[in-house]
Formats: structure tokens, sequence, C-alpha cells
């Protein structure tokens, strides 16, 4: 059965409701057969990511970056999930990305830090952006979580195949 992976870092109450809507969508009643798995960022290891067929990631933006959890999931998953490193140790542009990842971000007044970080270590990861980023910047109403409703659901039907 193909499995989604959501990993998120959902302190606040704006990102948990963007963490359930992105749940809803990737579980919702059209979409057969894949078993969608949410992980917190401090829980997930690379056994989740290994096992998983499309991933989805949730973070806030925190001073201009991702959350330490999330950075912490990356840094502890990034080598056995066949991240790519150039001889400096930097990393590098991975190829030929076939599972598609989609990520959503909450800040209160700029995510572009926290995208750009996120960004810059999946692209070194043997995936594929399948979906926009979903950047909300403040309060979360309807809008916001029926974008990430929609998000989750691209990546659960991208995932179904």
């Amino acid at each position: 059965m193909p499995r989604l992976l959501v990993v998120h870092h959902s302190p606040t109450p704006s990102v948990t409701s963007l963490t359930d809507a992105v749940v809803a969508g990737a579980s919702d009643d059209a979409i057969e057969g894949v078993e969608v798995v949410v992980r917190r960022a401090l829980e997930a290891d690379a056994d989740d990511v290994m096992s998983a067929d499309g991933y989805l990631f949730g973070t806030p933006a925190n001073f201009g970056y991702m959350s330490g959890a999330l950075k912490h999931f990356f840094d502890t998953i990034f080598l056995e999930a066949g991240g790519a490193l150039t001889d400096d140790g930097s990393a590098a542009a991975a190829e030929g990305g076939k599972k598609p990842y989609g990520l959503y971000v909450h800040g209160r007044y700029d995510t572009t830090g926290a995208v750009r970080a996120v960004q810059s270590i999946v692209g070194a990861l043997p995936w594929r952006q399948a979906a926009p980023v979903l950047e909300v910047l403040g309060d979360v109403g309807e809008p916001e979580r029926e974008a990430a409703y929609e998000l989750g659901g691209t990546l659960g039907a991208l995932v179904m195949g």
C-alpha cells in the first residue's frame, strides 16, 4: 500500500490547524489505498522516510528559519535518505527525484527564510516538489485551511498513482 508521510512541527494552534487540514485532505474519501502516516518532527526517523512514497512537511517560520524540530529531522535522516553532498560537505542538487513532496509554512510576518531553508535541504534529496509551497501569514482562516486540505489531497492523489 502506498504511504504518505506527514512530518510536522505544530507548536501553535495556527500550525496545528494547517496540519489537521493537510491530513484531512490526504485522507479524503476520494483517495483510496494510501496510508497516511503522521509524525511529529522530533519523532520521525529514517525508517519512516524510507518506507514512504511521498512526503508533506509542515513548520512554523521561526526567526526567519524552519523550526529547530524540523531541522533536527532533516539532520538525522539526510544521508540515509539519499542526501547528496559536494566534496566540501555542503548540500548538492540531487538528480532523478521521483518521490513527491509538499511543504506548508506558517509565519506571523515572513516565511521566506523558512521556505528557502527547507527547499535547500530537500533539493539535495532524491525527491521532487509536487505542489506549490503553501505559505500562510497571520491568522489561519477557512481559505488557508482549504488550501492546506488541497495540498494534502494533491500529495495523497500523487502517491495513490
